[in-house]
C-alpha cells in the first residue's frame, strides 16, 4: 500500500479510536514508524497531526461540551504548560532510548484505566481553584502528552474519569479540548526547532480530521464500562507492540 494512502487510513483509524476515548496513537504511530520514521521523528509527526486534527474531535463533542466551561478553563493553563515542557523533553532525548521508554508509559495508563473509575464530585477547591493534586496530575500529563503524543488520552481519561462527576462522554470531551491545547503546544516547538516529515504528517492529519469528527457520535452510542474496557485493553496491545519493535 503506498505510504499516502496507509497514513490516511490510519489516521482515520486513529481519530475514531482517539476522539472516543484517548488512544489515537493505537494506528497512528506503528504506521508512522512502518513508513520509515525513526521512533523520535514519527512522534513529532504524530503530535503535529494529533494537534491539527484536534479540532475535529472538539467540534464533533459540543454537544458534552456545554455547561463544562469553568471545567476545562481551570485544567487547561496547567496541560499547555505540561505541554511545553515535555516537548522540549522530546528534543533532547536520544531515539533509541525514546522508543524503550514508550511502551512503558503506553502499558501503565492503560492499566490504570482498568480500574472502576471512583468519581469525586467535588474536583475543585472551595474557592474555586484547583487543589494541589489536580494541578500536579493535570501539568504531569501536559508533560506526557507533549513527550509522546501517542496514548496520553488513556492517562487523561483515567485522570479526569476519577476526578469528575460526569458520564465518559463528557469527560471524554474535556479529555479532547486539554490534550489538543498539550499538543498544540509540543507541535509548535517540533516544528520550530525538531524535525518534521511533513510528507507523513499531512496525510495522516487528514485521515484524523475525519476520524476525530465522527468518533464522539460512536462513543455516545456505546456502553461506558464497554469503551473504558476496550481502551485499557487496546492501549496493552499497543504497549506490546512498541516494546517488540524498540528491543528487535
Amino acid at each position: 500500500m503506498p505510504s499516502p494512502v496507509l497514513l490516511v487510513l490510519a489516521g482515520v483509524a486513529a481519530g475514531l479510536s482517539g476522539s472516543m476515548a484517548g488512544l489515537a496513537s493505537l494506528f497512528s504511530y506503528p504506521a508512522l514508524l512502518a513508513v520509515g520514521l525513526p521512533p523520535v521523528v514519527a512522534n513529532q509527526a504524530n503530535t503535529i497531526a494529533l494537534a491539527a486534527s484536534s479540532v475535529g474531535s472538539i467540534a464533533g463533542s459540543r454537544p458534552e461540551l456545554r455547561g463544562q466551561r469553568a471545567r476545562v478553563l481551570r485544567l487547561l493553563p496547567l496541560t499547555i504548560v505540561g505541554g511545553v515542557i515535555g516537548g522540549a523533553l522530546v528534543l533532547i532525548t536520544p531515539s533509541e532510548t525514546f522508543a524503550l521508554i514508550v511502551p512503558f508509559l503506553v502499558g501503565g495508563a492503560s492499566l490504570v484505566l482498568l480500574r472502576p473509575p471512583r468519581v469525586d464530585p467535588s474536583p475543585a477547591s472551595g474557592d474555586g481553584r484547583p487543589r494541589p493534586a489536580i494541578v500536579l496530575a493535570a501539568i504531569g500529563i501536559g508533560v506526557y502528552s507533549g513527550y509522546f503524543g501517542a496514548a496520553a488520552g488513556v492517562l487523561m481519561l483515567a485522570l479526569l474519569s476519577h476526578l469528575l462527576a460526569d458520564t465518559l462522554v463528557r469527560v471524554n470531551a474535556v479529555k479532547n479540548v486539554l490534550l489538543g491545547a498539550s499538543n498544540a503546544v509540543a507541535a509548535i516547538g517540533f516544528i520550530v526547532f525538531g524535525e518534521v516529515v511533513w510528507s507523513a504528517a499531512l496525510p495522516l492529519m487528514a485521515g484524523l480530521l475525519v476520524g476525530n469528527f465522527t468518533g464522539p457520535a460512536i462513543a455516545r452510542r456505546l456502553p461506558p464500562t464497554v469503551l473504558r474496557v476496550g481502551i485499557a485493553i487496546a492501549g496493552l496491545v499497543l504497549a506490546v507492540v512498541l516494546f517488540v519493535q524498540a528491543v528487535s
